[in-house]
């Protein structure tokens, strides 16, 4: 199994695990791990591996984009900054 399919199982536990996640506010980790999730998914999408991706019903990739202010959203955002920047670092490792 390649490492675009092992990360495209990732996701989907991710997306599996955090889902409701938006009635959940108190929950920081839970955001921190969709924002993960998305993350990833737009690491995906902007290296060409979107093909590799779980048949999911992804969140849009400007879901978050206003909000930042308070903890569960700046938790969300630092999560997809992780979530993108790890998976390039890995993908790029294993190319």
């Amino acid at each position: 199994m390649s490492v675009v399919n092992t990360l495209a199982e990732v996701i989907e536990r991710l997306y599996q695990e955090t889902d409701g996640y938006a009635d959940n506010p108190a929950d920081a980790q839970i955001w921190y791990n969709r924002g993960y999730a998305n993350g990833m998914v737009a690491c995906f999408r902007a290296r060409g591996h979107e093909a590799e991706l779980p048949a999911l019903p992804f969140d849009t990739a400007d879901v978050h984009e206003r909000e930042r202010v308070m903890e569960w959203h700046k938790a969300y955002h630092h999560g997809f900054e992780m979530g993108q920047k790890e998976t390039a670092e890995v993908i790029e490792v294993h190319s």
